[in-house]
């Protein structure tokens, strides 16, 4: 599967790719493409059978900046490509992207930070937010990215937000919250797209309910929830620095 932001080039340092503009002819269906396809993209602009088949394949992620050749078939201009993809001002692929890095809460933050009222306050908001919407965070986040975006971006997004925490939640907390973590995921995938105030299943919550997660977060705390404990986890083993259970006071 393409990626976003994907392009074609045809070994001179032309690129053809889709902005704004045809994404939302995309996503309304008056075009049927998927806008980051390489092959949608080299049929849109005319290069069909043999032209297509010499024209070359790019993949470029604003958001980590990684560059990603997928195929030469022609004459090698990766480094000019490469050049113009670095310059491209984003706003006008995907306007409600925002392009921010990542933060890593466990590698940024690697010596687990001590337990504040603030940390505490915002994981029971979290919890209630979470029960507000029938612990269905991720369907929310993602409904209503979709309706925004294509599923390319959502999921560029999505990939690289979670790369951040997998190896440290995996070793450390287990299966039992996984759901829970991944709704944490979901939660600060929701804070690149802040031009969305309207989240489908959360619609009473405001426009952001995902912010006490989002703020948790970047604090370098990760919530996590098997069923009848919270727990926040930090540092760069995701060690437990705090437990609650919903209905009791700690």
């Amino acid at each position: 599967m393409c990626e976003f932001f994907s392009c074609i080039s045809n070994g001179q340092g032309n690129i053809w790719y889709f902005d704004w503009k045809l994404r939302k002819k995309c996503l309304s269906g008056e075009l049927d493409y998927e806008p980051d396809s390489h092959s949608s993209i080299a049929d849109y602009f005319g290069f069909r059978g043999d032209k297509e088949d010499r024209m070359n394949k790019y993949e470029f992620n604003p958001l980590t900046g990684k560059f990603t050749i997928d195929q030469i078939n022609g004459k090698d201009d990766s480094e000019v490509v490469e050049r113009k993809l670095r310059k491209i001002d984003f706003i006008t692929i995907v306007p409600s992207l925002r392009i921010k890095e990542i933060f890593h809460p466990f590698n940024q933050i690697p010596v687990a930070p001590e337990v504040t009222p603030e940390m505490v306050e915002l994981l029971k908001l979290w919890d209630s937010v979470r029960a507000s919407v029938r612990d269905s965070v991720r369907a929310s986040v993602r409904d209503s990215v979709r309706a925004s975006v294509r599923a390319s971006v959502r999921a560029s997004v999505r990939a690289s937000v979670r790369a951040s925490v997998r190896a440290s939640v995996g070793d450390s907390v287990g299966d039992s919250v996984g759901d829970s973590v991944g709704d944490s995921v979901w939660a600060y995938t929701a804070s690149f797209f802040p031009e969305i105030t309207e989240w489908k299943y959360a619609e009473k919550l405001g426009p952001n309910p995902w912010e006490p997660c989002q703020k948790l977060w970047e604090m370098g705390v990760v919530p996590g929830f098997d069923g009848k404990t919270w727990r926040l986890h930090a540092g760069e083993k995701a060690e437990v620095i705090y437990e609650w259970a919903p209905g009791q006071e700690k």
